[in-house]
């Protein structure tokens, strides 16, 4: 019972992080660099809130190295879509993830690829 009554508690504050992130991104008026992170992949999109769109998405399915280099590959080529699309600027809404590990590098390949946040 206990254990149930820790993972409401988590599940929670995960939410309410969510909330506090995606309110402070908003405010930006800018495209959204969205991160989904599991186990294995990464995946990260760019959506325009605006005109409710998605303007570029990549996944790191297909990529060959560790899990850092390969989140780094994904910023690289999402900044690359994005470009291509004529979106220089946007807000990064890491959800609940924190700013760290695959996350990190996901935005340093990003930046390294030309997104300004």
């Amino acid at each position: 019972m206990l254990i149930k009554g820790l993972l409401k508690q988590i599940k929670k504050s995960r939410f309410r992080r969510v909330k506090r992130v995606r309110m402070a991104v908003m405010a930006q008026k800018r495209a959204r660099l969205s991160v989904f992170r599991s186990n294995k992949h990464i995946a990260a999109q760019i959506i325009d809130d605006i005109s409710k769109k998605t303007v570029a998405a990549v996944s790191d399915r297909g990529i060959i190295g560790n899990k850092q280099e390969r989140a780094k590959a994904v910023g690289l080529a999402l900044a690359q879509e994005a470009k291509k699309k004529k979106v220089t600027q946007v807000a990064f809404d890491r959800a609940w993830y924190k700013f760290h590990g695959r996350v990190r590098a996901l935005a340093e390949g990003a930046k390294e690829g030309g997104l300004q946040f």
